[in-house]
């Protein structure tokens, strides 16, 4: 019990200081954003995930294979980088990410999908292939129609989730685990 209750301080302090760290990204602005920036929060287990990202909107626009190229590298959302924060060590499709900030970035294809966990944070299209950390593959998927970009997660359990990029009718799921075991009830 008390080794569950300071992972919980550990994790809310870290949570604090992980967001303050995006405050310094200046994600925030004096104006109003086309595509405006967004946030979510997910507990896996005892790890709690935070993504931060700007919206675009579909705007009758072809999205995948027109406005987003297939094949080529995305920032996977508007304005300027979408940040994930791993305040514990994780895997993503079973490949081990230590605790840290991320910017997120993807190769979209027809059939599957790059996903880029990068170090560098930077505004924009500033990405840059040797600050990758990992690459991993993930199939994209047909779904209902979203105008406005999302990024949530799904079959959320103690043990595992999906952090899901869903834009237009495709969604692209990509399963995160905590490295962390859960102590026993």
């Amino acid at each position: 019990m008390i080794k569950y209750s300071f992972s919980l301080l550990i994790g809310a302090i870290l949570m604090i200081l992980t967001t303050a760290d995006l405050s310094a990204q200046e994600r925030q602005t004096e104006r109003v954003m086309v595509s405006p920036n967004a946030s979510v929060s997910q507990t896996i287990g005892l790890t709690d995930i935070l993504v931060t990202y700007g919206r675009p909107a579909v705007r009758d626009r072809e999205i995948f294979g027109g406005l987003v190229p297939f094949g080529e590298v995305w920032r996977t959302g508007a304005n300027e980088s979408t940040v994930v924060v791993f305040p514990e060590d994780v895997r993503v499709q079973d490949e081990m990410v230590p605790a840290g900030t991320y910017s997120l970035y993807t190769i979209p294809g027809e059939d599957e999908w790059t996903v880029i966990f990068n170090n560098l944070i930077s505004w924009g299209t500033q990405y840059d292939e040797a600050e990758d950390f990992l690459r991993v593959m993930a199939s994209p998927e047909d779904s209902h129609y979203v105008e406005q970009m999302m990024i949530y997660f799904e079959n959320v359990s103690a043990e595992a989730g999906d952090l899901v990029i869903h834009w237009a009718n495709t969604k692209v799921p990509v399963t995160v685990e905590p490295v962390a075991e859960l102590p026993d009830n």
